[in-house]
């Protein structure tokens, strides 16, 4: 699709992102979702195919990638800091509400693992945003951190963030590890069958994307925990699309989470692991997604009530 790129300044570090629009009806302004990837991730793996199907419903994306990576600035690159990334997507909501062409009342966040758990916080305190949608999100850093690692890797990797943090503050950069395994048995930041075939499927590495990750951003990852927000999304509608046998950020994490939300909420179920619905079950995840931003952004025209 065409898209025009935009710029957009957040803490000081410009991102990088494009904006898909619909043709207006009479000229008017129109609902806009805002989207960002996931960990480690860049808005060419796989968002414009999610974009599309909401811009040929009516509505506009505007998909950035966060500081640090893909095509955005920010220093160090391939740093993955969570609330540095939610400040990233308020401040490409404030700039979505400068557009003309944007309806600066009808607007929503779509966010997928890591950003899925982005979007959980978003809806929470951020009351500018009228729907949220959810998908395969992270809910708990620390509990996917106790159930990927076994207990004598969980006390090297406390050690290795003790001396990474040292050498920063020494002046040294941070420590850099791979997100897949570079060979057969080596180690990454997702060493699961599912992430390892995802990440090294062509459409998944364009040239914006690098298989690095700095150790400190495992570490806020560990840390991060988006799932306790979910309460306090309410009134603000939320869907969460989960897969069923997901294995990165945990089918169960997620389900359990959102029995805490409050109405007005909608969970999918989807068959299939984390990685699934960029691919197998996009059609299902994409417009589920649709409709519910549609019911809540999209008024309902005379003719039909």
């Amino acid at each position: 699709m065409q898209h025009e790129q935009v710029n957009v300044v957040s803490d000081g570090v410009t991102l990088r992102g494009w904006l898909f629009l619909p043709e207006p009806p009479h000229n008017e302004s129109v609902p806009v979702i805002v989207m960002a990837h996931g960990f480690a991730a860049v808005k060419e793996q796989y968002l414009a195919h999610f974009a599309e199907v909401f811009v040929q419903a009516g509505l506009a994306a505007l998909v950035f990638d966060y500081r640090n990576f893909g095509t955005s600035d920010g220093e160090p690159r391939q740093e993955s800091d969570p609330w540095a990334q939610i400040r990233d997507y308020r401040n490409v909501i404030s700039y979505a509400r400068t557009r003309k062409e944007l309806d600066a009342d009808r607007i929503g966040v779509w966010g997928t693992s890591y950003s899925g758990g982005h979007v959980l916080v978003l809806g929470a305190i951020d009351k500018r945003i009228r729907c949220v949608v959810a998908q395969v999100p992270t809910i708990s850093g620390y509990q996917a951190w106790l159930r990927r690692m076994q207990p004598d890797q969980i006390t090297r990797m406390n050690e290795a963030f003790a001396i990474d943090h040292e050498r920063v503050y020494a002046g040294g950069s941070p420590a850099l590890g791979p997100v897949i395994p570079e060979t057969a048995g080596g180690q990454g930041r997702y060493g699961s069958p599912d992430a390892v075939a995802f990440f090294s499927r062509p459409e998944s590495r364009p040239a914006t994307w690098h298989n690095a990750i700095t150790l400190r951003s495992n570490e806020m990852a560990r840390d991060y925990e988006p799932g306790s927000y979910i309460a306090r999304i309410s009134p603000t509608p939320l869907l969460m699309i989960v897969s069923d046998s997901d294995t990165v950020t945990f089918t169960d994490l997620a389900l359990h989470a959102y029995e805490q939300a409050l109405e007005p909420k909608r969970l999918v179920l989807l068959p299939g692991e984390h990685f699934t619905p960029y691919v197998g079950t996009f059609a299902e995840a994409s417009a589920a997604a649709r409709e519910w931003f549609l019911t809540h952004l999209m008024p309902m025209s005379k003719d039909t009530l």
